[in-house]
């Protein structure tokens, strides 16, 4: 698939991964403690934990010989999807909240203020609704699976390459409403 969404949940859109990454980054590290939080079998766990060591989001460290046991510990990539466990757990607890309300609350350690997870601009740092959104042809854009019809719209032909320049075509629209 030719597309961020796509690559991203390759890597991460199997049912448990997030889970697993929600308890890394909580502070379980040792296979045991998440294989009994997640009530996961062993085996798929096992599974998981080597595509995410693959995929390189997870890294194994040893804290033991014999018998040989590691932990496991979120490398910068794992790290850098907290904000996205953060945010989806934001949309959860608004569209499908737990019986008895959200199950944690995030408390932001520098200024100690709960807060509720945004998509804010790195520009300008004002929050971003997909109403304020426009999406143009970025350097990877192509003609393939995932992103054929968005090449097709801005004109980019099967095998032809995108001329990322700021007056590239755009490819999506922003919708209001």
């Amino acid at each position: 698939m030719h597309c961020s969404i796509g690559q991203s949940l390759e890597r991460i859109g199997e049912w448990w991964t997030p889970l697993i990454m929600r308890d890394l980054h909580l502070g379980l590290h040792r296979f045991d403690d998440i294989a009994e939080n997640l009530g996961i079998s062993r085996n798929l766990l096992t599974r998981r934990l080597d595509a995410l060591v693959t995929d390189g989001i997870v890294e194994r460290r040893a804290y033991q010989e014999r018998p040989p046991r590691h932990e496991y510990h979120l490398t910068e990539a794992g790290r850098d999807l907290v904000p996205v466990l953060m945010a989806l757990m934001a949309w959860g607890d608004k569209w499908a909240t737990p019986e008895g309300g959200p199950p944690v609350r995030l408390v932001h350690r520098e200024c100690g203020a709960e807060f509720t997870p945004q998509v804010c601009c790195s520009g300008c740092g004002r929050p971003v609704s997909t109403a304020d959104v426009q999406a143009l042809p970025g350097p990877g854009a192509a003609y393939g699976p995932g992103t054929k019809v968005l090449a097709r719209r801005s004109g980019i032909a099967p095998g032809q390459d995108h001329d990322p320049s700021p007056s590239g075509r755009e490819i999506g629209h922003s919708h209001s409403g």
